[in-house]
């Protein structure tokens, strides 16, 4: 009988557990901005090497929360303004004390906006509440492809679809409702195949304890109008008028996840491109802040649509007929902090054609899934351009990592054509003189380096040896001189 990937991993965990290895303790923070709510998460985790090669990698062995912290609605500055950077800073100021832990006891961590939170005009600006600590944390405004596949991670649905099922392999919808947003990622075989994100959520409109609208997104107001309403601050609504409102926004919410022909209602409300999966659909589960009335944990009015979106969400599911499945984590289903370890690159199998490009500090990896031997250019800029899609990443504009898996014979042919996929991938990065960074699990990384350098590209970062997870980022500093190695530290998100 064969083992499904879940058990295969467990084993492999258990080995690297029994080895006697070196192993690394952390403690890490997950800091959550969201479009409705903010969180913190302490967590303790146990690295270990997963051989004894120096140039081995890690594995978290062990992850422990160790404290939540109350969750709070994001604080915004007056009625669609600002995110209130002294309120938040002071609410994590507050979770740091309620957790026993100081700052300088973090060893790594992770920062995360996400929604509407990320698309206000200070953003940024709390990003630099964590300046001093940038060398220790991942600092991510997210996009809303990112956002949804964090949220896969988070709620278990990515670990959960390495089961198998009697027809094959399992395939997830995870649906992420939050205030502002919702997420949708299909999932399989532990990876994220697709992503669809709308501006619907549980606070486009909100209210305060007397009834009067405080906040009205662009989007409530939009929704509300197709309804001939008028949602504005100051005014009210009925209770009639916000189970109209949510049922609008859960009928609009399924045409995207039955993949039906969109209403102009539905497709003013996408943030990024329809679903181009068509499969089979073997569990829906739902995360995010209204997944807890989706599934019955909560029952108190916030001042949103919260209590009535949830219901109409859970009706329309039912009539749907899919199977419905229990995430891990539904508010909090996103990371509890990031784990960090440095190794050290060989120069004898790296290429670095300008050496003054270092150090780079904070690069995203984008793990290409080349499950062909021998891809064609054509397939390798395909793959460039999903995976990049995927987590927001605008090629010629961010710098980014490529981390490619290479199990292979260093042959020239496939090399050359791999090479030239990554200058047909690349365009705008290499008309725009952004380094090509490339991270390589076997030392081909020279190799690789020289070939582009013949196929006219100059600013080349190809560094091996080197094992990353998706949602990775790294460090990579200036070479060494007695040994032209260099130092690479990967900080990699983690989840429950």
């Amino acid at each position: 009988m064969h083992l499904d990937r879940e058990d295969e991993w467990r084993e492999e965990l258990d080995d690297i557990k029994s080895s006697g290895g070196e192993r690394l303790e952390f403690k890490s923070v997950g800091i959550d901005i969201g479009s409705s709510t903010s969180h913190l998460m302490f967590s303790r985790l146990v690295l270990a090497r997963r051989g004894k090669d120096y140039f081995s990698g890690y594995t978290v062995i062990e992850r422990e929360v160790v404290f939540s912290s109350s969750i709070i609605l994001t604080p915004y500055l007056g009625p669609n303004g600002l995110i209130d950077q002294t309120s938040l800073g002071e609410f994590i100021r507050q979770a740091y004390s309620e957790a026993g832990i100081t700052p300088d006891e973090v060893n790594t961590g992770a920062v995360i906006i996400t929604g509407e939170a990320a698309r206000r005009e200070n953003a940024a600006a709390i990003i630099d509440l964590f300046a001093e600590e940038a060398g220790k944390f991942v600092c991510s405004i997210a996009g809303p492809n990112l956002e949804a596949v964090l949220a896969a991670y988070g709620s278990g649905a990515v670990k959960h679809s390495l089961k198998h099922t009697y027809h094959g392999d399992l395939t997830i919808f995870n649906v992420d409702i939050g205030g502002g947003t919702s997420k949708i990622a299909i999932v399989r075989d532990g990876r994220v195949l697709d992503t669809c994100v709308l501006n619907i959520g549980s606070r486009l409109v909100a209210w305060n304890a007397g009834g009067t609208l405080i906040r009205v997104e662009e989007a409530g107001a939009k929704i509300a109008a197709s309804l001939g309403m008028e949602a504005k601050v100051g005014s009210s609504l009925t209770e009639e008028e916000k189970e109209r409102l949510s049922d609008r926004l859960a009928l609009t919410l399924f045409e995207v996840l039955r993949q039906e022909p969109l209403s102009p209602l539905a497709r003013s409300l996408l943030l990024t491109p329809q679903l181009i999966y068509h499969g089979p659909i073997d569990l829906v589960v739902y995360s995010g802040g209204v997944s807890e009335f989706i599934y019955g944990n909560e029952e108190n009015d916030f001042g949103d649509l919260g209590p009535w979106l949830g219901h109409h969400i859970r009706m329309e599911h039912e009539r749907w007929g899919a199977p419905l499945g229990f995430p891990e984590e539904r508010i909090r289903a996103t990371v509890i902090g990031a784990s960090q370890y440095t190794v050290q690159v060989s120069g004898n199998t790296i290429f670095i054609s300008d050496p003054s490009s270092l150090p780079m500090r904070n690069l995203p990896v984008v793990k290409l899934p080349l499950a062909d031997t021998s891809p064609t250019r054509e397939v390798v800029a395909s793959t460039i351009y999903q995976a990049l899609r995927l987590i927001d990443i605008v090629e010629g504009r961010d710098k980014v990592a490529l981390a490619i898996h290479w199990s292979q014979e260093p042959d020239y042919a496939r090399l050359y054509e791999l090479s030239a996929g990554i200058k047909l991938g690349l365009p705008n990065t290499i008309a725009s003189h952004l380094p090509v960074v490339l991270v390589f699990d076997d030392d081909v990384g020279k190799l690789v380096g020289h070939l582009l350098d013949d196929l006219g590209v100059r600013n080349v970062v190809s560094i091996d040896a080197i094992d990353v997870r998706q949602l990775s980022y790294i460090d990579i500093g200036q070479e060494l001189k007695e040994t032209k190695a260099v130092p690479v530290t990967v900080k990699s998100l983690v989840f429950r």
